[in-house]
């Protein structure tokens, strides 16, 4: 059957077809009558048989036949069509044969040796076959979403194809059906599959889809095989039961409704099995015991969109877990947090309003949900304008925050601030941009003992501060030709002056992560969020480098900062940012055509020149075949308790090489090489390999097939550690 398929397929793709030289026939008025093109005619008065020959068309509501010739029965309605025949059909597919028998409405007839082109992709070729009602029926056939040439042109055998007695096409319902199919891979039989049934191309029908096998020490082996039910146009449902070899079986359902003003998506999962918790600390100190009996465990994933109007939108999220290890437990996902949302925004040409709220369940070991913040409402309005005094542009902001805990701090704030900024270029070609910032902001804290970290408490009950801080920034860019290409210089030099604020009596909820870089080197606050404003009189200075070859880029900058007060300050020691003078911080970013692409940024000690940061990510090669490198080492000796800023080293690699045109293995590690020269409170040795992959895959034009190893090396509760295999199979054309 293998054989007979796809030479019948390619031989009726590369079989020539008639040169249409006369004109395409005329559109019909109305049902009843038949729109005709040929190049000759006879008719036959006494029999009523009409016969065309040369480039021949018929058109007749929506079904367009081509031919060599025709000869058509006026009395009986027989139309018989003879040499490289096609049959186009309302909705696009095209049927090729040697002989059409039809009826003279061209909706129904019969071919021998018969290929039937989807227009939604994918073929049927077959021995004989029929359409009536616009359903086609064909026997001794074969499907296959596949191309049946190669790049030459010449006829080779479809990566797989279904074969079957009977197939059965329907093209309202987008279906293939078979009687007694059996899925041919590299012509090579699967097991036989009675009663096949398919969807094709996009947006399909209700039906299987190819199912997901995947073994891991925790589950044993399991089986996932999605039903997929088309609702309507615009919405579906897809039901995947999971099924284990040594646990209870789980149910995974998706749902998506999209609509003319937005969209959205449920997706769940439900079991009932048993929960090895990894506890949380409560208030006191004292740790929960974990719940071992068997309960209902789940996870709701939904989120979704409505734009109101081209200015308004509405967008929410729900990601909620019954435990701390369900997601890992059956690999859901790695994530340690889940955040839900809530929020409506106006994008406007020159202004921005959002109104938004959000909460977080935390899935992490040992921590206290009840110190996990409720942010409801977040209120931001931010509105730009030209200035009409002195030119430059000014932004006006409000913003508002409310942060909840059932078992922490509660924190309000409330600001509004005024920015102004100007761009200027001298005549000996210096960039200078001024900057004037004021901001006002109230506070109100309640349960201020129950932070644990006091630089982030604040003084309880009301609080008020003002912020005030100008900066002038200047570039001077020296560009010229170099190396065959344009070499550019810049130094620059930016001064801040602000006043001294009362930074700690106000709680820190937003700027608790801080870090010189390079990003922030120029920044007006090199605090990330609103809590806390850098309160120095200082200068900064860097050099920028830029290379532009035809093939080759090179990006630099380097800088440094200098307090010129010398009051203490707020930056934690380690930061690179605590003494007077900064630390010494930069960025490289090399690329060679598509082939390189690298980025080193790094910290080094304003002292003694050690490393405190040192972080590469590069990727060497072509999209078939690479390697990718990352490198993080955070080595700051920074307070431990601290965990917002705790050190760090890690590596992680990966890499795909194509060994053959459809070939390629794939693999990628992540080692953590943290120990206590990085942090004292890691009981790490300096190598803990935390999970490694390494895998096989085939991908064509119509197929994807692939083996996964994976290794995880770290126990959560319930989620082992241990080996874990997945196979992948996707087919071109077959479901959605």
């Amino acid at each position: 059957m293998l054989g007979w398929s796809a030479q019948a397929m390619a031989q009726q793709l590369n079989e020539p077809q008639a040169t249409i030289s006369t004109p395409d026939a005329p559109v019909p008025e109305n049902e009843d009558e038949i729109g005709f093109a040929a190049d000759a005619l006879i008719y036959d008065s006494n029999t009523e048989i009409v016969t065309a020959s040369g480039n021949v068309q018929l058109l007749r509501e929506g079904n367009r036949l081509r031919a060599e010739k025709v000869v058509w029965n006026r009395n009986t309605g027989q139309v018989v069509a003879q040499g490289n025949v096609s049959v186009t059909d309302p909705e696009g597919n095209i049927a090729y044969g040697d002989r059409f028998d039809v009826t003279d409405t061209l909706k129904d007839g019969a071919v021998d040796n018969m290929l039937l082109v989807l227009q939604s992709g994918g073929r049927l070729a077959a021995k004989s076959g029929e359409r009536v009602n616009g359903v086609y029926t064909m026997h001794k056939a074969a499907y296959t979403g596949c191309s049946v040439e190669d790049s030459e042109g010449c006829p080779k055998n479809p990566t797989w194809q279904i074969n079957a007695v009977k197939v059965t096409y329907d093209p309202n319902k987008q279906r293939v059906t078979y009687n007694r199919a059996t899925v041919e891979i590299f012509g090579l039989p699967l097991i036989p599959l009675p009663g096949l049934s398919h969807p094709v191309g996009e947006g399909g029908g209700t039906g299987l889809l190819v199912p997901n096998i995947r073994y891991d020490r925790t589950n044993g082996l399991e089986v996932a095989l999605p039903y997929y039910f088309k609702l309507a146009p615009n919405r579906d449902l897809t039901v995947t039961p999971h099924v284990y070899s040594d646990t209870l079986p789980m149910v995974e359902s998706t749902f998506r409704h999209l609509w003319d003003r937005g969209a959205y998506q449920i997706t769940g999962y439900v079991t009932h099995g048993r929960r090895v918790g990894i506890g949380e600390t409560l208030p006191g100190g004292t740790t929960s015991t974990a719940n071992s009996e068997k309960d209902l465990r789940g996870y709701l994933d939904a989120s979704g969109g409505l734009q109101l109007t081209p200015e308004w939108s509405v967008s929410g999220s729900i990601r909620v877990a019954t435990d701390r290890t369900f997601l890992r437990r059956y690999d859901i996902s790695r994530d340690d947090r889940l955040r839900s949302t809530v929020g409506v925004q106006r994008i406007g040409t020159d202004s921005y309003f959002s109104l938004a709220g959000w909460a977080v369940q935390t899935l992490r070991a040992g921590d206290p949900q009840g110190q996990t913040p409720i942010a409801l409402p977040v209120m931001d309005y931010r509105l730009r304008m030209t200035d009409p005094v002195l030119g430059g542009r000014v932004q006006l902001q409000a913003n508002t925050l409310a942060i909840t805990r059932t078992h922490g701090q509660d924190t309000q704030r409330a600001f509004a601030a005024f920015e102004w900024n100007l761009r200027k270029l001298t005549d000996m070609g210096q960039e200078v941009s001024f900057t004037t910032y004021l901001r006002g902001d109230v506070y109100h804290s309640t349960g201020n003992l129950l932070t644990s970290v006091e630089s982030y408490r604040g003084d309880p009950g009301w609080k008020a501060r003002g912020i005030a801080a100008a900066a002038i920034d200047v570039r001077w860019p020296f560009i010229g030709e170099a190396f065959g290409g344009v070499q550019r210089i810049t130094p620059r030099i930016q001064i801040v002056a602000a006043p001294h604020l009362a930074n700690l009596s106000v709680p820190n909820e937003d700027a608790r992560a801080v870090d010189l870089e390079d990003s922030n080197l120029f920044a007006l606050n090199r605090f990330a969020g609103y809590d806390r404003f850098e309160d120095s009189t200082r200068i900064t200075y860097g050099l920028e480098y830029g290379l532009t070859l035809p093939d080759f880029s090179l990006e630099s900058i380097i800088g440094q900062s200098y307090r010129l007060d010398n009051r203490e300050s707020i930056l934690p020691d380690g930061t690179g940012l605590s003494d007077r003078m900064s630390d010494i911080v930069g960025r490289t970013t090399v690329r060679f055509k598509d082939f390189v692409s690298l980025t080193h940024r790094f910290r080094l000690d304003k002292d003694n020149l050690a490393v405190r940061r040192n972080e590469v990510d590069a990727t060497i090669g072509s999209r078939k075949t690479y390697v990718m490198v990352g490198y993080l080492r955070l080595n700051r000796d920074i307070d431990p308790s601290l965990e917002d800023l705790r050190d760090r080293e890690e590596l992680r690699l990966g890499a795909r090489i194509q060994f053959a045109r459809f070939w390629s293995v794939f693999g990628s590690t992540v080692v953590d090489l943290t120990d206590e020269k990085e942090d004292p409170l890691s009981s790490a040795d300096g190598y803990e390999p935390v999970r490694n992959r390494l895998g096989i895959a085939y991908e064509d034009d119509c197929l994807t097939l692939g083996l996964t190893w994976r290794r995880d090396y770290q126990t959560t509760g319930d989620a082992r550690k241990g080996n874990s295999f997945q196979l992948r199979l996707a087919f071109r054309n077959i479901g959605i």
